[in-house]
């Protein structure tokens, strides 16, 4: 059997810590960033947690 392969698409937007949660890296900090002010671009700096159905998903498309 060849081996599973990994979503490329969902190893680029999340990873797995050591505890087993699923992070995400939170989206509008690619471009635009002059136009954003410093409070605004510190919050979206930020990792969240996923949480239910979506890290579930996840898990799923990163093979863990």
């Amino acid at each position: 059997m060849p081996k599973m392969k990994t979503n490329s698409a969902a190893s680029k937007r999340a990873r797995i810590t050591g505890s087993g949660k699923v992070m995400q890296v939170g989206s509008a900090m690619r471009h635009n960033l002059e136009h954003k002010s410093a409070r605004k671009r510190r919050a979206l700096s930020a990792d969240a947690v996923l949480r239910g159905g979506q890290a579930k998903k996840l898990k799923q498309l990163l093979q863990k």
